[in-house]
């Protein structure tokens, strides 16, 4: 019996893929038809394949022997007797045959009489070779292929040309790029960093090899020293409001001098001429940098408007004026220079120094103000808002009452900001001025300032020791100032803070001998008397008196005098320091028994002898010694030794 073949003749759901083009299109293959499926189908069957003889045979009723009936020897082999008779073979192979006859005379007549079939002969599948595909694969490979042999031998021939792929791949390392249809657009500008500036900061890339060669710089001169930089591969155009080179100048000068010619001179600075071949990095950051000042200018002149200040401020062209201190101006302008315009052949009026540290803190505070739009504080718990500051946050459970909740939304501008730094700034100078020039007009006693290093823009401080040179382990008079933004801050040796104005006469007076909230201030003076004790006791001199009000004498217009009073050890001398502000230090001696003592009616007893003279005034300046203090411990170890 032939075996049963299940033939489906069902036409799948999709048709097979015959090509992809290059453009990602999928080109199906065309379905066959029904005749050509189930041709296709019985090309499958083997019809010369034969039945094997042990293949089970179906009884005569139909049923499948029993397996037992199959292979009696499995039972049991020693009492095996075959169930067949000798002629069983050939029946199988005649039923065979006529099967096949039978099927053979089937075909025949369905051949012949063509109503049931129509037989066509099955060709063999050949592999389409698909010339044109194959061809335009070719083409373009072997166009690539010529593409990168003559990139290869032009780098060959001149290594300096940079590849346009591998500037590309440095520019965009640096830049964000994107493309737009067939060009490719950048964004030089900070939106990403924080900034809110409306002015885009758009640039197009291009290659240079689209440009006329004419363009190009011109050749080096053979004396220029060195082989020339290989030009770039990529042309960068930026807007044209964003070329050229911009920086933001900020002058401190005092109300006489002229500020028109100090417009002249910020308009007039900058660089006179631009290289149109620069390379595009350094175009990109010149611009980028143009950008930044204009967003910085834009910020302050925008916030000199809005604020309130007892003296207005002025915003004219590119220049913010705002006033300091009194007598004292700040002008910060905007300087943006193209390299096109034509300056006159008249060289500018010579301009004042600007100031370094205040533009540099411009930027950072510009720069701060990015970060800050970008960088919120996390919200405590996690669940919360994001936005709020933490001690805003906290101003629920810590009960805060309306005066605090407005603190915390007072914040202060650039321009407030930079303002409070130079008036700092100037404070500081005036201080510095102060110290320096008493330092140079005292000599005795020694003046010495140590600044603290660790400043904030806005607060500083200085720590000022009075001292004398060799006896500074004897006596230290200190004095800490605070130098803020408008006002000084003096802490004294022995706790008392003065708070003193911008003016710089005051700290002056302070040092000197100026009577501040009805308290004699005489730092150097002070120090002298103060000198003077500590060495007496040194030597063994005994203190009697100390005054530092002093109301004997001439009226000082300064200040008071002061006064002590020194006793010898065993009290025969005496020795009376007198410290004026203006006519310096006076010392007088007195000894006993009094030499110009006669008893009278009076007074009989010789024992008033001892109460001492009169005090005889010392020629101070022909004393021998250094110093005060080493004239003074020349003096009482003169007298100590003469008894």
């Amino acid at each position: 019996m032939a075996y049963s073949v299940n033939v489906s003749v069902e036409v799948p759901v999709e048709n097979q893929i015959q090509r992809i083009n290059f453009d990602g299109e999928e080109i199906y293959q065309i379905p066959l038809s029904m005749s050509e499926s189930l041709a296709k189908l019985a090309e499958k069957i083997d019809f010369s394949k034969t039945i094997p003889e042990d293949t089970t045979i179906k009884k005569e009723n139909g049923e499948l022997p029993d397996k037992s009936e199959e292979d009696p020897s499995a039972k049991d082999p020693i009492t095996y007797q075959s169930s067949l008779w000798p002629w069983d073979s050939v029946r199988n192979k005649l039923r065979s045959a006529l099967t096949e006859v039978c099927v053979l005379a089937d075909v025949l007549s369905i051949a012949k009489e063509k109503r049931y079939m129509l037989l066509d002969p099955i060709p063999q599948e050949i592999v389409e070779t698909k010339p044109m595909a194959l061809a335009g694969a070719a083409s373009v490979l072997l166009t690539g292929a010529e593409r990168l042999r003559n990139s290869q031998n032009e780098i060959a021939r001149n290594r300096t040309t940079p590849d346009f792929h591998i500037e590309l791949l440095r520019l965009r390392q640096n830049w964000r790029l994107k493309k737009v249809s067939n060009s490719i657009i950048g964004d030089l500008s900070y939106r990403t960093a924080g900034s809110k500036y409306a002015q885009t900061g758009m640039f197009e890339v291009t290659k240079a090899e689209e440009e006329s060669p004419t363009t190009g710089s011109p050749p080096p001169s053979p004396g220029a020293g060195g082989p020339a930089k290989p030009s770039s591969a990529l042309r960068v155009t930026v807007p044209s409001e964003l070329q050229g080179v911009a920086y933001i100048e900020v002058l401190c000068q005092k109300d006489q001098e002229d500020l028109c010619s100090a417009t002249i001179n910020l308009l007039g600075s900058g660089p006179t001429t631009a290289n149109p071949d620069v390379h595009w990095q350094q175009k990109l950051e010149a611009a980028q940098n143009v950008l930044f000042c204009k967003e910085l200018f834009n910020q302050l002149a925008k916030e000199a408007v809005q604020l309130q200040a007892p003296i207005p401020h002025m915003v004219v062209g590119n220049q913010i004026m705002a006033t300091v201190l009194p007598g004292i101006q700040l002008i910060i302008g905007l300087c943006h220079s193209t390299g096109g315009d034509k300056k006159p052949a008249v060289a500018p009026p010579q301009k004042s120094e600007h100031d370094h540290v205040l533009e540099h803190s411009l930027h950072q505070l510009l720069r701060e103000v990015h970060h800050k739009n970008t960088h919120h504080p996390f919200p405590h718990p996690s669940s919360g808002p994001i936005g709020p500051s933490k001690r805003r946050c906290l101003a629920g459970p810590t009960a805060a009452d309306r005066y605090e909740l407005l603190e915390m939304t007072k914040s202060q501008t650039l321009l407030e900001q930079i303002i409070q730094q130079a008036q700092h700034f100037f404070m500081r100078l005036r201080t510095e001025y102060v110290l320096d020039t008493i330092a140079k007009e005292v000599k005795d006693p020694l003046i010495v300032s140590h600044w603290n290093a660790l400043n904030s823009p806005t607060q500083s401080c200085v720590k000022i020791n009075i001292m004398t040179h060799g006896y500074d382990t004897v006596c230290r008079t200190s004095l800490v100032v605070h130098v803020g933004e408008k006002s000084l801050k003096c802490v004294c040796r022995d706790g008392r803070v003065m708070h003193m104005s911008y003016e710089p006469q005051e700290l002056r007076d302070l040092i000197f001998c100026q009577v501040h909230n009805t308290t004699s201030l005489r730092l150097i003076y002070q120090h002298q008397i103060t000198a003077v004790q500590s060495l007496a006791k040194c030597m063994g001199w005994q203190f009697l008196s100390n005054s530092s009000h002093l109301g004997l004498g001439a009226v000082e217009p300064l200040g008071n005098a002061s006064s002590c009073i020194l006793a010898s050890p065993i009290g025969d001398r005496l020795i009376a320091v007198r410290c004026e502000p203006q006519t310096g230090v006076q010392v007088a001696i007195a000894q006993s028994p009094r030499k110009d003592f006669f008893p009278g009616q009076l007074v009989k007893e010789r024992k008033w002898e001892n109460l001492g003279g009169s005090f005889k005034e010392v020629r101070w300046d022909k004393m021998e010694g250094k110093n005060f203090l080493n004239k003074m411990e020349l003096l009482m170890s003169s007298l100590t030794s003469s008894q």
